[in-house]
């Protein structure tokens, strides 16, 4: 499934469930103007098809404790495929990282990472990335304000 294969009711349903996934079937039916079997069978079909990843509650990291974001650059020494895919796979299993960016040109990798203070921060660094030997170069953004923060993707 593809962006072409989604009609006007699809996409409708798409911007409501990003903004809160938590309406009922027929509470997103009725604001959509469709049926609820209408719904419910596009729905099941955007899953299956790819387009709907998952539903996710969006945690407010202050109020968990995860106060500190960095946004980390990473320059490995060699480039060859398995050595990218090791690193990439090393730093996907820690949890700190809410995600991971293979980029061109520049760095290797940008990593967004959440963790809830500095001395947590350089424990995931010493963790990920001091003791890797492929690991050139590592330049970390810590974020003094975040003005916006948005899950959503216009369609």
């Amino acid at each position: 499934m593809n962006a072409n294969d989604l009609d006007d009711v699809d996409r409708r349903i798409l911007n409501i469930l990003q903004l809160d996934a938590s309406h009922t079937n027929a509470e997103l039916a009725e604001l959509v103007h469709v049926s609820p079997p209408t719904c419910l069978r596009r729905v099941k079909y955007m899953t299956e098809g790819g387009v709907i990843e998952r539903q996710v509650a969006i945690v407010a990291p202050e109020k968990v404790g995860a106060r500190l974001t960095a946004i980390v650059e990473i320059t490995l020494d060699v480039q060859a495929a398995e050595r990218m895919d090791e690193f990439e796979q090393h730093v996907a299993a820690e949890a700190a990282v809410l995600q991971c960016y293979r980029v061109a040109p520049g760095p290797d990798f940008v990593l967004i990472v959440q963790v809830a203070d500095m001395p947590a921060y350089h424990a995931l660094a010493h963790r990920l990335f001091a003791t890797r030997t492929n690991v050139r170069n590592v330049k970390a953004y810590f974020s003094t304000f975040r003005s916006k923060f948005e899950t959503r993707i216009a369609v």
